[in-house]
């Protein structure tokens, strides 16, 4: 930090370390290195199962590739810096560095939750309006929500980032989180100079409900579709393409629910830390196994891909052989 006429400037932000004992920071970046391989690798796998079986080129899969890119572009904003503080023993995080961690993560999470929003939207039409499904989510409709999630993630972000910097900070440069987070950056705010940001905080919780309501509401009426089909068959199919999205949808809202609307402790604590990684890793490595797990075609999809890596990799071993 730099001192300008009784003024002081940020320049850098020290980043919470797991621990000073080397061989703790050495099992988190083992711990943090095996989380970021899972994510990776789960969603990579879905998206090629999905890029590569003509079958699952529908709008709920589509929406499932944007959602595994979401996550992984997410955890990729947060893990890598933690793992490289931890493995050179340092907790640097330059100012612009923290602001540009700041405005990724919220365009990622933000535009996850427009996504969940959009695919809530599709289930309810393709179960309650069975007959205008491909007339109303076509092609070019996919599209344009898709963007729209992603165009409204980047202006959110826009907004919520230039509303938290814009504040100065008077209460040192130590971020209680693995990585620069905005709960946290707001305990080092002049007491008079984070209006702003309450504001985005209000604008932000109204945006969120609203899009919650939705969910709630479009799941309503698919329960009540749902129940309304005469076979067995009929109804664990519908029900076999929605409770994965459910579940995805329940898991983000409670993370991130806890992660916001618990009270921010002025010093640092590991309830913290927990709740860092609760929202920001635990989504993005448990959407993969929840959508491979429960969902059929998603699985099958899979098996065969798993499967002729595995055939074409024997394969290879006998011809070298």
């Amino acid at each position: 930090m730099k001192k300008m006429s009784n003024q002081t400037t940020v320049t850098e932000f020290l980043l919470l370390g797991v621990s000073d004992v080397r061989e703790l920071q050495i099992l988190h970046f083992v711990v943090f290195l095996v989380i970021y391989l899972v994510v990776l690798v789960g969603n990579l796998l879905i998206i090629t199962a999905i890029a590569l079986d003509h079958h699952l080129h529908t709008p709920m899969y589509f929406f499932l590739v944007n959602l595994s890119i979401l996550d992984l572009s997410s955890i990729s904003v947060t893990i890598p810096k933690s793992m490289a503080n931890s493995l050179m023993n340092t907790r640097y995080i330059s100012y612009s560095g923290c602001v540009t961690q700041v405005f990724l993560l919220i365009v990622f999470i933000s535009a996850d939750y427009a996504l969940l929003t959009v695919m809530a939207y599709d289930r309810h039409i393709a179960i309650c309006q069975p007959l205008h499904y491909e007339r109303v989510m076509n092609r070019r409709a996919c599209v344009q929500m898709a963007a729209s999630a992603w165009i409204s993630g980047i202006l959110y972000s826009a907004l919520h980032t230039g509303s938290t910097f814009v504040i100065s900070f008077c209460g040192g440069n130590v971020v209680d989180q693995f990585f620069c987070e905005i709960p946290q950056l707001l305990k080092l705010a002049c007491s008079d100079s984070d209006h702003s940001e309450t504001g985005a905080i209000v604008f932000s919780a109204c945006l969120a409900l609203s899009c919650f309501v939705f969910i709630i509401v479009s799941y309503i009426q698919i329960f009540k579709a749902v129940l309304r089909i005469p076979s067995e068959q009929g109804r664990r199919k519908a029900f076999s393409t929605c409770l994965p999205h459910l579940t995805v949808v329940s898991l983000f809202i409670f993370t991130g629910t806890v992660a916001y609307l618990k009270p921010t402790s002025s010093s640092a604590s590991a309830l913290d830390l927990m709740v860092g990684v609760l929202y920001s890793m635990v989504p993005p490595m448990m959407n993969p196994i929840i959508y491979s797990m429960r969902n059929r075609e998603v699985k099958g999809s899979l098996s065969k891909l798993i499967g002729w890596g595995l055939f074409s990799k024997n394969k290879m071993s006998i011809f070298l052989h």
